[in-house]
């Protein structure tokens, strides 16, 4: 039986715990193969239409493995200021959501015109 190492897989922490394991399909296709759960190649689901809310930007910067630093000067914003947005104390105005959801390489945030 030939193994193949699954070695790209991104880990999503949560309060210091992994909460997710997130792997490219191919890999997990093979893995399900292995597993006896797939025989046949299975197709990709669509992707939801739905954009992101601001709620969701720490999984997102998560996501991508940044630091609020990182992501703040990705931005050209200060760390302090991402970080009031991230706990919802201030609202970005629509300049800095196009520019937060070009760095996390998004489409666009929810309820942006």
């Amino acid at each position: 039986m030939h193994e193949k190492k699954i070695t790209n897989v991104q880990m999503i922490m949560r309060e210091g715990e992994v909460e997710y394991a997130v792997l490219p399909w191919a890999d997990y296709q093979a893995l399900l193969r292995a597993t006896g759960q797939g025989g046949e190649a299975l197709e990709a689901p669509e992707r939801p239409a739905v954009t992101p809310s601001l709620a969701q930007l720490v999984a997102l910067r998560e996501a991508q493995n940044m630091s609020q630093e990182q992501l703040a000067r990705a931005v050209g914003i200060s760390p302090s200021y991402l970080e009031m947005i991230e706990t919802g104390e201030r609202q970005p105005d629509s300049a800095i959501r196009r520019a937060l959801a070009r760095a996390l390489g998004i489409a666009d945030w929810e309820g942006n015109s």
